[in-house]
């Protein structure tokens, strides 16, 4: 299981560029944003025989990893659908695979939802064809990273937030603001750590929605130049103090043990993690709110094998396999039958699943468009590919 939550968190961070959240004032989905005309699925048929999967490491686990850990043979023996399984390590190689038409379905998130989407690659969900789908919590649906318009293009799997961690021997008094890693940053100088991807700039841009409103900030996922050149110099003027950029949750959790780095950003099964190797760590949803994920599976619009395809997606947001899935993974599940299946009775409980009031404190990733996701038009915003060449800036 760790060894899949280390290849998770590599492909989580290194390629979710973007998710905008619960908390996003655009709560229909893609404000601003025009889909290509592409059909759907009207009615299920019968099953093709296959079906390719491309997935994030730990979503679709067939034995091979471990004997214990599968549900994709219960799939195929229920479906007739054989399925082989090809996973990603960033958002960025998901959506080339895509490309290729090779594959039937993908776990996307909301850095490579859009992008998707734009691209042609997926095509609309008829969700009624879903019938799982109805027990997905209402929050993850029609968001700006799963949805154009109110038309859905995949079905909810998963999600979380974006934590602060904070070693509790040395942070005092205890951290309430994300100010603790940007302008307070020096309090800590070299003892800073953020994850290293251009989504991060959204971490920067939610807190300057918060603490800079003259500004206009109202998506941290929709800066146009000015407001991303403001988040681009918050993350240069706390660059001096970062004693890492983690794309590994391991050696994240290797470093708050030595002492070598005493907060940053985290998730809630990295604090598990933390917590059960000794390391006097602790985690908070600071008061600004968090950016997170929401991943969505989709189907492709050229799909060979839709109707497999199909019954993929109605079987991993099935309150089993959803079970399986969030608590190998480290997430809090879709399906909120699926918290009475985990073997572990308080995980929905630690992982906030169906908490409303948490989940609109998230502002889950999306991909940054030129259409403005906040929905103005008297601007242009910048696109995933301006905040890529940010980020090698702010580096260096």
């Amino acid at each position: 299981m760790r060894k899949i939550l280390a290849l998770a968190a590599i492909a989580m961070l290194t390629a979710c560029g973007t998710t905008s959240g619960g908390a996003t004032p655009a709560a229909s989905g893609g404000q601003g944003f025009t889909a290509p005309d592409l059909p759907m699925l009207d009615k299920l048929g019968p099953g093709e025989g296959s079906v390719a999967i491309l997935a994030w490491p730990g979503y679709a686990e067939d034995g091979a990893n471990d004997p214990k850990v599968d549900w994709v043979t219960p799939f195929e023996k229920q479906t007739g659908c054989k399925a082989t399984i090809k996973t990603f390590g960033t958002s960025d190689e998901a959506v080339t695979l895509m490309k290729t038409g090779e594959y039937d379905t993908i776990s996307a998130s909301g850095d490579a939802s859009l992008r998707l989407i734009a691209g042609g690659d997926v095509a609309p969900v008829n969700t009624g064809l879903v019938p799982n789908y109805g027990d997905v919590t209402a929050f993850l649906k029609d968001r700006p990273w799963n949805s154009v318009n109110g038309q859905m293009y995949g079905v909810p799997h998963g999600w979380g937030a974006n934590l602060l961690m904070y070693r509790t021997d040395i942070v005092k008094p205890e951290p309430t603001s994300w100010a603790s890693v940007f302008t307070d940053a020096g309090k800590y100088q070299g003892k800073v750590t953020a994850y290293d991807s251009p989504i991060y700039i959204a971490d920067a841009a939610l807190f300057l929605m918060k603490t800079k409103p003259d500004l206009g900030i109202k998506s941290p996922y929709a800066l146009d130049d000015k407001q991303l050149t403001a988040a681009v110099d918050l993350l240069k003027a706390q660059k001096p103090n970062v004693s890492e950029y983690w794309s590994d949750y391991l050696k994240e959790v290797q470093s708050f043990k030595s002492g070598n780095s005493v907060i940053g950003t985290t998730w809630q099964v990295i604090v598990n993690t933390a917590t059960a190797e000794k390391a006097p760590v602790k985690a908070i949803l600071p008061e600004e709110g968090a950016t997170g994920w929401s991943d969505t599976w989709m189907v492709a619009a050229k799909s060979k094998h839709p109707n497999c395809a199909y019954q993929w997606l109605n079987w991993i947001v099935s309150p089993e396999a959803n079970a399986q899935v969030a608590e190998y993974f480290g997430e809090a599940p879709a399906n909120q039958k699926a918290c009475a299946l985990t073997t572990d009775k308080s995980f929905c409980e630690t992982y906030h699943a169906g908490d409303s009031a948490y989940a609109e404190k998230i502002w889950y990733w999306s991909t940054p468009v030129p259409q403005c996701l906040d929905g103005r038009t008297d601007v242009k915003c910048t696109d995933y590919a301006a905040w890529t060449r940010a980020w090698t800036e702010i580096k260096g």
